[in-house]
């Protein structure tokens, strides 16, 4: 586990080093970014005590979809948190863990040729204030032995673990795993696409490549690809 004091993005970092040629299994852990990102390009504010770290896998031919290790990530994170918080933590998707819905932890996946960089950030000693939905830290929820340094060791050997599943049974199992820790099915969702609609509807499951099934007030089914998901 790399370590640096402070840096702009631990994702943009491993980034330029994919580009390097760095070999898959690579982790970069900051104390603090300054420039830390969440998905659509939104700010994720790093400060010092909170965990912020990235990884890189270099998908093989053969491996299932790169986007599908979102999955892979979540159901990390989820066994990484799901035991030290005091309320019941919760995949959602597209990349986040709630505690009794309120974000712990979030994830962003970039990709450049065949190295997928996977940023992982989860608030250990605090969490930001003034935002448009709750959020807590593992600190709030009993947790005040957690430590970044020893979560990000732990998380490494987590991951390694579902990512060897991934490659060796494909997506189905780690599928599986996310929908058992995530909200439940029939679970009211609202979903803001990129273009700005909004859909509603109750969470069915997630399809074989990790698309969102909604079921909507006329009983259609309604595939999400890509979207901000809120809990209703």
């Amino acid at each position: 586990m790399d370590f640096v004091a402070e840096t702009g993005s631990t994702n943009a970092d491993m980034l330029a080093l994919a580009g390097q040629g760095v070999p898959e299994g690579r982790w970069l852990r900051a104390a603090r970014q300054t420039g830390g990102r969440g998905r659509m390009g939104r700010a994720w504010e790093s400060p010092e005590g909170n965990l912020h770290c990235s990884t890189l896998v270099r998908v093989r031919p053969g491996d299932p979809p790169a986007h599908t290790l979102a999955l892979v990530a979540a159901v990390a994170v989820h066994a990484l948190v799901a035991p030290l918080c005091a309320g019941q933590a919760r995949i959602k998707w597209p990349n986040d863990v709630l505690v009794d819905g309120a974000k712990i932890a979030g994830i962003l996946l970039e990709r450049e040729g065949d190295a997928v960089v996977i940023g992982i950030g989860v608030n250990v000693t605090g969490y930001p204030q003034g935002l448009d939905r709750p959020v807590t830290s593992l600190w709030a929820q009993g947790a005040a032995e957690a430590s970044a340094p020893a979560l990000a060791e732990r998380l490494a050997e987590i991951f390694a673990h579902w990512l060897a599943v991934w490659r060796a049974h494909g997506i189905e199992p780690v599928r599986t795993h996310w929908l058992i820790n995530a909200h439940p099915a029939g679970q009211p969702l609202r979903a803001v696409l990129p273009d700005g609609d909004v859909v509603e509807g109750q969470f069915v499951t997630l399809n074989g490549d990790g698309t969102l099934i909604l079921r909507l007030a006329n009983g259609d089914a309604r595939a999400i690809h890509a979207a901000d998901i809120f809990l209703i």
